[in-house]
């Protein structure tokens, strides 16, 4: 009798790097859920993954809405009876504009879905982990560079992805007595839709406008694989994967 799979949530699942990690952790055997708020566009991760269907949930959901998210992860409880990795993902970003011009309802749709949205995940990921036995399980959230280093003109953004920070060091602290890990992958320009926009020019610190290199997703998804495959006495708290040429070290 083969044991069953690992099981995993990615948030984020219909594009980009939720996209990828997701599939990638189909490839290397895990049962995935996958989150987002298109069913369509996680439809078709799903398709493209090639696994049997039974190693897949599709779960669309708004994750900044907390009876949304409790309800995804009842279903993640009914239908696999654990949870061992969330991969926190989801995310939004504003155009880039001067801070006082920011509109608080851009605000709020940055700090909702990049910071309330992984609290709730993460809530909900906790309760389960606490309650299933062997309890225990990871938890990785999505920083960014800019959870060190802000871009000018992105205060929503900025200011989320320095609270996702603070939220990742609070889990690995309260999670330690239940046996749950939680890290960071802080990410810099990936070829992806989001991030597209990088080599097209954006804007620095010193005032220009200028084209930033990218890199290949896969190698975001192959670094959260290996966070993810760690036993739960050891733990990632950090890693950062980026673009070589991204004018990061300096930046400001």
């Amino acid at each position: 009798m083969q044991p069953s799979p690992k099981v995993a949530v990615v948030t984020g699942a219909g594009s980009g790097i939720g996209r990828a990690v997701a599939q990638a952790m189909l490839g290397a055997g895990y049962a995935v859920v996958l989150v987002g708020r298109r069913a369509e566009a996680l439809e078709g991760t799903a398709k493209e993954a090639g696994v049997p269907a039974d190693r897949i949930l599709i779960a669309p959901a708004d994750i900044t809405d907390p009876v949304a998210v409790r309800a995804v992860f009842a279903r993640v409880r009914e239908r696999f009876g654990r949870l061992d990795v969330l991969f926190n993902n989801a995310g939004v970003n504003a155009p880039a504009m001067p801070f006082e011009d920011l509109p608080v309802e851009r605000w709020r749709e940055v700090i909702d879905t990049n910071l309330t949205g992984v609290f709730l995940c993460a809530q909900e990921a906790f309760r389960l982990m606490k309650a299933q036995r062997p309890r225990g399980g990871r938890i990785i959230n999505n920083g960014s560079i800019s959870a060190h280093v802000p871009r000018p003109g992105a205060a929503a953004y900025n200011a989320a992805k320095h609270g996702v920070t603070g939220l990742t060091k609070t889990l690995m602290l309260d999670g330690r007595p239940f046996d749950i890990a939680c890290g960071q992958i802080d990410i810099g320009n990936t070829e992806t839709p989001m991030a597209g926009r990088m080599k097209a020019g954006v804007l620095q610190a010193d005032g220009r406008t200028a084209p930033e290199p990218t890199f290949d997703v896969r190698h975001v998804a192959d670094a959260v694989l290996y966070m993810a495959g760690l036993p739960l006495d050891a733990n990632v708290p950090t890693i950062t994967v980026m673009a070589t040429k991204m004018p990061y070290a300096g930046r400001g």
